[in-house]
Formats: structure tokens, C-alpha cells, sequence
């Protein structure tokens, strides 16, 4: 196993340990057998099979198209590759998620990520098997690594993950340093910086009249920055009681999974109802 591969690994367990601990990792509120179904079945296919075959993919069409400018990245500074990544993976995937509440077929291939009445280390790769197949983001980075980012990557996604994971936990880092006076300077700017537990779940709240979910928003992934300048972010310091989404029309495993391999017609509505 790659380094970077084993780091987030171990990050990754440290994160169901805690929820195990403090916030009931294997009894979610309302969750159903369902649930678990579909977080078991997208997580092993995203890492065992969907990731690997877009970035190799992406890296394919690349020493295709440029079978001359492989490498061409090797000499360049690490934070101007870095910063490669944050515009072409991260902010491409801001777009992606973006449009996902946008564009009525893409929101079914996101639907999954959202359909559990919680939040937690369990749903981060929780997605339509396609949803990840089609990101850009995934593909520019394999881009990017034929040109010679591939060690920088490394990095990256050690970074990335880990926050994308802080932010998905119901384990909440943040929760008890805003409590703390004197780091509310510090955590005004790191809340608007990158994705924290308190952002991510207004992002997946189920009221929109409660005052903190914010559904059409807070779609950032490693930077919150993003929704700052596109005018997206909403920022209250507290949680959402509640987790879904309202009017959400029942669904199956296999639709959440595979569809449009199998669907059912009342998921044109979703987003009109939100």
C-alpha cells in the first residue's frame, strides 16, 4: 500500500474509533439496513475500483494526448503544483457538488450522499457508483500526476481527506474550540478557510427553516474558501438537529446505487421540492 494511501487509512479509522466512543458509529439516528447496504457497497467500490480506474484513466489520456510532457511538473515549486491540485481537483469538484443541487440527473447520482437521517464518517463516500466515475476533478488529477505532480498528490490527498473526514464526522473538532474566547479570532478565519463539521452539516441539514441548513450551499470539500468568493457560504457556528432532506421521495438501494440502471420516476420532483 502507497504511504499516502496508509495515512488516510489510518486518519479514516481514527475517525469511526471516535464516533464508536462518543457518537454511536454502528447506531445512527433512524438509520436502516438500507443504509448500511449502500455505505458498504459505494465506499469499497469508490476506493477499490472507481478512483483507481478514473486517475489511472485520466493518466492514460494524458500520456496519450502529450506522450511527450510527462514529468514537466517535476521541477516546479511544491506549493505551484499544490495549488495546481486545489484549482483543477478541488475546485473542480466544488462545481461538480455545485451543480449536483443544480441539474435534476446529477442530483440523483448525489442523492445518496444525503439520503441518511445523519451525519458521519459512514457517509463520506456514500454516492451513486456513477457520481464519482463522472467527477472531473478525479480525472484532471490523473492528468496531473502523468505530468509529474504525482508526489505532491501524495500530499494533497493526505490533506484533503482529512479535512473532508473532520467535516462528514458527527465527532465535531470544532464544537469545543468555539467555546474557547480567546480562538474564536482563529477559528473565524479557519471556518472560512476550509470545510468544518459546522459548515458541512448545515450543507446537510433537513429544515431549511431552522436557521442553519443551508442545502443550496456550504459546498466546499477541502476549502470553504470557495463558497466565500462564489457567494455560497453560510456560516452560524451550530448544527442542524436534524439530517436529510424534506420531501424526499421514498427510494431503494438499487437506485441509489446504479441508477439510472434502476430509478423511479418521482425523483424528477426532488429538486423542486427543496
Amino acid at each position: 500500500m502507497k504511504p499516502e494511501l496508509l495515512v488516510i487509512a489510518i486518519i479514516f479509522w481514527g475517525f469511526i474509533v471516535l464516533e464508536i466512543a462518543f457518537t454511536h458509529f454502528f447506531n445512527k439516528y433512524e438509520q436502516t439496513r438500507s443504509d448500511a447496504v449502500v455505505e458498504i457497497i459505494s465506499t469499497f467500490t469508490l476506493i477499490l475500483l472507481t478512483q483507481p480506474f478514473v486517475l489511472a484513466g485520466g493518466f492514460a489520456i494524458a500520456a496519450f494526448i502529450a506522450p511527450t510532457s510527462g514529468g514537466m511538473l517535476n521541477t516546479w515549486p511544491f506549493l505551484a503544483v499544490f495549488g495546481l491540485f486545489l484549482i483543477f481537483d478541488d475546485l473542480a469538484q466544488y462545481w461538480w457538488h455545485r451543480l449536483s443541487h443544480t441539474l435534476p440527473w446529477l442530483y440523483k447520482l448525489h442523492r445518496p450522499h444525503h439520503n441518511a437521517s445523519y451525519l458521519s464518517i459512514r457517509v463520506v463516500y456514500r454516492n451513486n457508483i456513477f457520481y464519482y466515475l463522472l467527477m472531473p476533478g478525479l480525472w484532471l488529477s490523473g492528468v496531473l500526476i502523468y505530468l509529474g505532480g504525482g508526489w505532491v498528490y501524495a500530499v494533497y490527498i493526505v490533506i484533503k481527506m482529512s479535512v473532508i473526514f473532520g467535516a462528514h464526522s458527527d465527532a465535531r473538532w470544532d464544537e469545543p474550540l468555539y467555546k474557547i474566547k480567546w480562538l474564536s479570532p482563529i477559528m473565524w478565519i479557519v471556518e472560512r478557510t476550509i470545510s468544518t463539521p459546522a459548515t458541512h452539516s448545515a450543507h446537510h441539514g433537513k429544515h431549511a427553516s431552522d436557521g442553519i441548513t443551508h442545502y443550496k450551499g456550504n459546498f466546499g470539500n477541502l476549502l470553504f474558501l470557495w463558497d466565500v468568493i462564489f457567494g455560497t457560504a453560510k456560516i452560524t457556528r451550530r448544527y442542524p438537529e436534524e439530517m436529510g432532506v424534506e420531501n424526499l421521495p421514498d427510494t431503494s438501494v438499487g437506485e441509489q446505487l446504479i441508477w439510472p440502471i434502476i430509478g423511479a420516476p418521482k425523483t424528477d420532483q426532488v429538486l423542486q421540492n427543496q
